[in-house]
């Protein structure tokens, strides 16, 4: 390679470190260097460590208002666009919300499941991508909002059934109301979990 491009082996090696860093080739030691399969995972990924790293300390509600902007119109889309397939995954996606018996962790990414999947089902490709890095950021919240919130778990199953049943009706305006609203007392259910944030560390 060295001779290949004219560079000498800091300029290769450094290279290699970058686009091994970026998730576009796999370094095994002994063995050589692989180009990675593409996947939604290696932009996503990236988006979320972005996000992470730049978020201020009040992403949560900023998050939150996201969602508010971008799933309302998902789900109106996922209702007119759906399969026999998508709506029994949302099913799936509800059962084992419903009978989940783990932590609080497992709770959220049981949670957050059911809208990435909402995502998938109003057949735009780019909804998943778009929604995922922000979904990522979600366990550690909503870990925190079941731990404060104590209906938290019944609100989400009472909304994401509302949010199904408007789906699968084909009902556009019903899925995007039903949406709206599971996403309004999501954001109650944030401020309520900062709120209690707040007491704690300020009793220390």
């Amino acid at each position: 390679m060295c001779n290949q491009f004219g560079v000498s082996r800091t300029a290769v090696r450094e290279a290699l470190r970058t686009l091994s860093a970026k998730g576009l080739i796999t370094v095994v030691k002994g063995r050589g260097i692989f180009v990675r399969e593409s996947s939604s995972d290696i932009i996503t990924d990236h988006i979320h460590f972005y996000l992470q790293m730049n978020s201020e300390h009040n992403y949560v509600i900023d998050i939150v208002r996201s969602r508010q902007m971008i799933e309302p119109s998902i789900a109106a889309f996922a209702a007119l666009n759906h399969t026999k397939e998508d709506a029994l995954r949302l099913r799936q996606d509800i059962e084992e919300l419903k009978n989940c018996e783990g932590g609080f962790v497992q709770l959220a990414k049981l949670d957050m499941q059911f809208h990435l999947d909402v995502a998938k089902a109003s057949q735009n490709s780019i909804m998943p991508l778009i929604l995922d890095p922000i979904q990522k950021l979600m366990p550690e919240i909503k870990s925190s909002i079941y731990a404060t919130n104590r209906d938290a778990k019944e609100s989400a199953l009472i909304w994401h059934q509302k949010i199904l049943d408007e789906i699968i009706r084909g009902d556009a305006d019903g899925a995007r109301r039903a949406m709206t609203q599971h996403l309004k007392i999501a954001e109650e259910h944030a401020e309520k979990m900062l709120k209690a944030q707040i007491n704690i560390t300020s009793s220390k």
